[in-house]
């Protein structure tokens, strides 16, 4: 529980706009798909949003609030292409069309800035952020 805690911390501490981005994408990836519940799309989502959780505030647990985090988004990898290869099956004028091209997009940002982060971590900014 006290990982947990200070992950939320670290995140209540980030600057406005990186705040501002965590709930676009803790939207994207928990709120919308709760509309769309019963497509596998929106359950693979939630399944893999939990799991990037799970190792995120474990790894909080172990070396803080650090540039390592992004590396629990991993499960968000296999997940896009997945989607990305069932776009052709996905119509794009829905909402649940649109939905999943956003996700696409947001969650690609997402593992862009995290692998600038893993890559400043291993070139020795580990101190913690916010």
């Amino acid at each position: 529980m006290g990982a947990f805690l200070k992950f939320n911390q670290g995140v209540m501490k980030m600057s406005l706009p990186w705040r501002f981005w965590v709930i676009v994408v803790v939207g994207a990836n928990v709120a919308v798909p709760l509309f769309f519940l019963g497509s596998t799309e929106a359950q693979i989502v939630l399944l893999a949003y939990v799991a990037s959780t799970a190792v995120m505030t474990l790894l909080t647990g172990l070396t803080g609030f650090t540039r390592l985090l992004g590396i629990g988004h991993v499960f968000w990898i296999p997940m896009i292409i997945w989607l990305w290869i069932r776009l052709d099956q996905i119509p794009s004028d829905d909402a649940f069309g649109v939905w999943i091209r956003v996700l696409i997009a947001l969650n690609t940002v997402c593992l862009l800035i995290d692998a600038v982060d893993l890559v400043r971590y291993l070139a020795g900014e580990r101190e913690e952020k916010a």
